[in-house]
């Protein structure tokens, strides 16, 4: 005799609708990340390589991408209501899509503007899909959405580096940017699919109380201790493999699918169990980003180099989400976590570091510099023990 277990109409559409968001979210994710992921290791190429830029000036293009996307997502994105948010998403997804191929084109002059517009576009795209993450469902299926988006995050770095790299072995850095355009029209595509709840008319907390709150401070600085280093991989890391170990384009491209992969596992861990200690996570993504700068200074191989990667992946992949969770653990409204979400965004993106980065290769030199990089990351994540005292009851971490 076979036993019938019924279950409820309301929870098969309940599941239908998740599944269905989930592929939204997942989509568009994936098709902007692996677009912005190719902009941001092939334009310092580019600069160098093609142009003939300084480090210098490599390092400040660099930078335009994320100042103007601290622009727009500081200054625009966080004062908007949810329905205006909704139209601007649309808006800049359609104008990022119109940009990217216009690289293919570019020039020592067009380039700046090229780099300007996009940068603009992403800091009103990331909050926003950020923010539509974070306002599904209850606790435990938001932080499994917040996963599932930063697994398709360390899946499109995984493809991208690797399909960019199959492209460059045949094709010019250039008309790569015309070839990974199929991603960008992708994101304007899913972005109509997008929409965000009315904002509620109780009283909220004001964006001066969300900046000066513990979590929103701890957050910050937890994903600093990685930020900033991966503002350097990421501007100088395919120069490091090029002119330390004579890498061709493809190679010092394909490298970073290694370290992509790496990240992408340590989140999908997130996806099959969400951990309650999140603090234990940080301190040791904190210990292990340490070591792997000071390995990638002293390697004396294109080996070592590639494994201190593979290695520097796991608190790539942990510290972004874990800065996610505490934010959605803390800020229970949705208006809160769109400022939130926003400023921390931009400081995510924050232009500063491939600009500094640039100034300091030139000084002392490649190696120094990312010997340097860990000994900021200390001193951050040191920071990031003070404040985190004052956060662990209220953002039950």
């Amino acid at each position: 005799m076979r036993l019938k277990i019924k279950i409820p109409y309301s929870s098969i559409v309940a599941l239908r609708q998740i599944f269905v968001i989930a592929i939204i979210i997942f989509t568009i994710t994936f098709a902007i990340r692996a677009s912005n992921s190719m902009l941001a290791t092939t334009i310092p190429l580019v600069a160098k390589y093609i142009f003939h830029f300084s480090p210098f000036l490599v390092g400040f293009l660099s930078s335009l991408l994320f100042i103007f996307s601290f622009i727009s997502s500081t200054l625009i994105n966080s004062r908007l209501s949810a329905k205006k948010r909704e139209k601007m998403l649309k808006i800049f997804a359609s104008i990022y899509a119109l940009v990217f191929p216009l690289f293919y084109f570019a020039n020592p002059i067009l380039i700046w503007l090229d780099v300007s517009i996009a940068g603009f576009s992403m800091g009103i795209i990331f909050p926003n899909i950020v923010n539509y993450v974070s306002s599904i469902g209850d606790q435990k299926t938001r932080e499994r959405m917040i996963a599932l988006y930063t697994t398709a995050l360390s899946t499109s770095l995984i493809v991208s580096p690797l399909l960019e790299s199959l492209i460059l072995a045949k094709f010019s850095l250039l008309t790569s940017f015309l070839i990974f355009s199929i991603f960008s029209f992708l994101v304007p595509i899913f972005s109509f699919k997008i929409k965000f709840n009315e904002d509620k008319k109780e009283k909220l907390l004001s964006s001066k109380e969300v900046l000066k709150s513990p979590s929103f401070i701890a957050s910050v600085f937890n994903n600093l201790i990685y930020d900033i280093p991966f503002g350097m991989l990421v501007t100088f890391g395919g120069i490091y493999a090029i002119s330390l170990f004579h890498a061709s384009y493809s190679l010092a491209v394909m490298i970073f699918s290694f370290y992509y992969l790496t990240s992408f596992l340590s989140r999908f861990f997130f996806i099959i169990r969400t951990p309650r200690n999140i603090i234990a996570i940080i301190y040791a993504n904190a210990l292990i980003t340490i070591f792997g700068l000071l390995a990638i200074s002293l390697s004396p191989s294109l080996l070592v180099y590639v494994i201190s990667l593979i290695l520097l992946g796991i608190p790539h992949g942990l510290t972004y989400l874990s800065s996610l969770i505490i934010i959605s653990r803390s800020f229970k409204d949705e208006k809160s976590r769109n400022v939130a979400n926003s400023y921390f965004s931009s400081i995510g993106l924050s232009g500063s570091i491939p600009l500094i980065m640039g100034y300091v290769v030139e000084k002392i030199g490649l190696r120094c510099t990312f010997t340097l990089l860990s000994f900021i990351s200390l001193v951050i994540f040191i920071l990031f023990l003070i404040e985190s005292k004052k956060v662990k009851e209220l953002a039950n971490l």
